[in-house]
């Protein structure tokens, strides 16, 4: 939608030149992923991105898993498995630390990493079976495709609402 200053969400700004609408839709949701965050933390210092309001996860959290799910899933779209490092980095998700710039900067090479990566893909390999986990869950590229868009959007609806409860005094 447009609002009043004529900004446009990714999706309404036209298709993507030259991939298939779905991969097109992954990038939009990638794009609409990266200027939220950019525009809900404006404002935020590093010690609030790591407070706990409540049993709310930190920002810090939020973000940094934002990141890292979209870089798990999209090995798993190339057919691969976690790699150790992959693995590590899950476990520190949690950890606290981390400045807000950092943070953004990881979640924003991991984007147009796997964005690199989705126009590479082959549309006519949507059907083909895609194995998740160790427990080798089954599921289809192109349903893992949409399933890192949704993922990703949902994270960062849950970011937007952390950095807002943030911007509010404490009662």
């Amino acid at each position: 939608m447009a609002d009043s200053a004529g900004y446009r969400e990714p999706w309404l700004r036209g298709a993507v030149p030259g991939v298939h609408p779905v991969i097109g839709a992954l990038i939009h949701s990638f794009q609409h992923a990266w200027e939220d965050l950019r525009k809900w933390t404006a404002g935020l210092n590093d010690e609030q991105v790591w407070q706990a309001r409540g049993d709310i996860a930190p920002l810090g959290f939020q973000i940094r898993h934002i990141a890292g799910s979209v870089d798990r899933l999209m090995t798993y779209a190339l057919g691969g498995q976690l790699s150790v490092n992959q693995f590590a980095d899950l476990s520190r998700e949690k950890d606290p630390g981390a400045p807000l710039e950092e943070l953004l900067a990881g979640v924003h090479a991991v984007f147009v990493e796997a964005e690199s990566v989705a126009r590479r893909l082959d549309p006519a390999a949507f059907d083909e079976p895609r194995a998740i986990g160790r427990s080798r869950l089954a599921t289809t590229l192109g349903g893992l495709l949409v399933h890192v868009a949704e993922h990703t959007q949902r994270h960062v609806g849950e970011a937007i609402v952390t950095a807002k409860a943030l911007k509010l005094p404490l009662a």
